[in-house]
């Protein structure tokens, strides 16, 4: 089943999370959608941890510690 999410790219916003940019925000809808098609439910800690990857805020070391640890729920 396929859940949609609220992307605002009017005000760069999915789920209320704030982008800085387009290309961010699309990049990370992107892995969102990916991540949603093998069962991932999307909450706004995990969106956050997901854009702040993407924008190279966390390194994949920590972005992997965040997915063992569940920080994103």
């Amino acid at each position: 089943m396929f859940n949609a999410i609220e992307v605002d790219r009017k005000n760069l916003t999915i789920m209320g999370v704030k982008f800085s940019d387009l290309k961010t925000l699309e990049l990370t809808a992107k892995a969102l959608g990916s991540n949603m098609f093998e069962g991932f439910t999307p909450t706004q800690k995990g969106i956050e941890i997901i854009r702040d990857y993407v924008t190279g805020k966390i390194s994949l070391t920590e972005l992997v510690a965040f997915a063992k640890q569940r920080a994103y729920v």
